[in-house]
């Protein structure tokens, strides 16, 4: 039992560095231009924050930060999106803080079709919402298939879309009490 209780522990000592790490790439991006990842590896460390690149990328890509031609840049409508109300209602929602902001900042619309569900997302935007969406290992979501600006989610039945449908739509209002689908 002692051992568990010590497991546990380290798992949160791990996942608290990550998202403050995670906070802080947000604010560094919405703050101010950034043209590579090393800049960012620099301004992070500045912070107290050590990160080697293979991180960095996947914290990037995990949070839908894209590379424009200006720099990095956060997913359209994310700029006005508080940090804390991502790190607030996406454990409530069922989602990890990726799934909150990619659903805040790609999702367009979302219609359930029987056992399917179909997003549609601005365009070049499905995959990074479908892999943020596969990554918080919703039980209801067999799979996805993302083109250019819609994603095919695969669902067991039609009640599993229903819920998948309807978490989708609560995590886009920003709601915190949505189910886990």
């Amino acid at each position: 039992m002692h051992t568990s209780r010590m497991i546990m522990h380290s798992t949160q000592e791990a996942t608290e560095p990550k998202e403050r790490r995670r906070a802080a790439i947000l604010e560094l991006v919405r703050a101010q231009r950034i043209k590579s990842q090393g800049d960012l590896a620099r301004l992070l460390h500045n912070l107290g924050h050590e990160v080697n690149q293979a991180t960095l990328s996947r914290d990037l890509r995990d949070m839908g930060v894209v590379k424009g031609a200006g720099g990095y840049q956060l997913p359209t409508g994310d700029a006005a999106l508080p940090l804390a109300s991502a790190a607030a209602a996406a454990p409530a929602a069922g989602g990890s803080a990726a799934l909150y902001g990619a659903v805040q900042a790609w999702l367009a619309s979302s219609v359930r079709a029987v056992n399917q569900v179909v997003l549609r997302t601005p365009a070049g935007a499905a995959s990074t919402l479908a892999v943020a969406l596969d990554a918080a290992g919703w039980k209801d979501v067999l799979g996805t298939i993302a083109g250019d600006d819609t994603i095919l989610i695969i669902t067991p039945d039609a009640r599993a879309a229903t819920r998948v449908h309807k978490a989708l739509l609560e995590l886009k209002r920003g709601a915190a009490g949505g189910a886990r689908a």
